[in-house]
């Protein structure tokens, strides 16, 4: 009996995983239509529902419809496996965020819902899983048999070698302090407004503008191209193919907020705690808002990222690599020597 509850309740995580990441993706999408159309004193979606509320099932419908062809002379093993690559990687990144704390949520059969999966190396497993996704992208326009789509892939490959490196240096600072890979252990690490973002001040400048680059968004969405009329290593792709990429990059834009909010702002501590002294940990002042606060500061992230698409310009790539290699790494690295003088007893 224990084994058939145990199977049930992560067939459940699994199904809300996967319910919450797509309706995530879907609205999200609303969202920054009204955002950015607001800034640029447009109307933005309104035709479809109230307010234009019905837009993403409309899209959604549409893009099932829709006729997907495939082009003559592509390699279509690799063809078929890059929407895949672009989608997977971010649901299961999303998989072990920790969206609540244990005594901040209520339990079902013992399990606490807001956590999915916990293991001890989290950070490595969110940072193996994100580390994929530009592989969709480099399939993708490899596989397509376009220049165009080559390109593209070209300059997301030149992203990902000029980012990733700064990206993994960031968090170091923050695992000398807390000493552990765990993330729950990291956000009770940020109890009683001890966040990190006060005290890895460069970290978490050096990790923002990196998981820009690692969403593929403006202003380092290097892979559409900056003076064709195509849309960069996906232009060969359309239907549920084409929609892929885009549920996967609006999953992803969630993800990396939420991993801002669990790395530098404390993720579901908001401002009233208290301390449990049976659990040795901080808790909600009051139980079961946990999950409210880690949404508020994740969408506020996102909203940045909408804010950033809205007011700046596309970069050439190789501003982007001058500016990660030359600007990004150093800072990254004087960071973790900063962090290891300050933290001497600890080490």
């Amino acid at each position: 009996m224990e084994v058939i509850l145990g199977i049930a309740i992560i067939l459940i995580k699994i199904l809300t995983i996967f319910g919450v990441t797509m309706f995530i993706a879907g609205w999200t999408t609303w969202v920054e239509r009204k955002i950015i159309g607001d800034m640029q004193f447009r109307v933005g979606v309104e035709r479809t529902g109230p307010y234009g509320l019905m837009q993403p099932m409309a899209d959604g419908l549409k893009l099932f419809f829709k006729e997907s062809i495939v082009p003559d002379g592509c390699d279509r093993v690799t063809y078929e496996l890059a929407p895949v690559l672009a989608l997977v990687p971010a649901i299961m990144s999303i998989a072990i965020v920790p969206f609540a704390g244990s005594a901040d949520s209520f339990k079902i059969f013992g399990q606490t819902p807001f956590i999915a999966a916990n293991i001890n190396i989290g950070i490595l497993f969110l940072f193996a899983w994100s580390s994929l996704s530009p592989y969709g992208m480099i399939f993708a326009g490899w596989s397509s048999n376009n220049k165009y789509s080559l390109l593209g892939a070209l300059r997301s490959a030149a992203l990902v070698i000029s980012y990733e490196i700064p990206f993994g240096f960031s968090i170091i600072g923050i695992l000398m302090i807390v000493g552990s890979l765990n993330l729950i252990d990291i956000v009770n690490a940020q109890g009683s407004y001890h966040w990190f973002i006060y005290r890895q001040p460069v970290a978490a400048l050096v990790f923002f503008i990196s998981i820009v680059a690692e969403t593929n968004r403006p202003p380092f969405d290097l892979s559409e191209a900056e003076s064709e009329l195509v849309a960069g290593y996906f232009t060969e792709y359309a239907g549920m193919r084409f929609s892929l990429f885009f549920l996967g990059e609006y999953i992803m834009l969630f993800v990396i907020s939420s991993m801002f909010t669990v790395f530098f702002l404390g993720g579901w501590h908001g401002p009233f705690i208290s301390y449990d002294v049976v659990n040795n940990t901080w808790v909600q002042a009051i139980p079961g808002i946990g999950i409210l606060w880690f949404v508020i500061k994740s969408y506020f992230i996102v909203f940045v990222y909408m804010w950033l698409r809205a007011s700046l310009p596309r970069i050439r790539y190789d501003q982007m690599m001058s500016f990660c290699w030359k600007v990004l790494l150093p800072l990254s690295i004087l960071n973790i020597f900063t962090t290891a003088l300050l933290n001497l007893d600890k080490l």
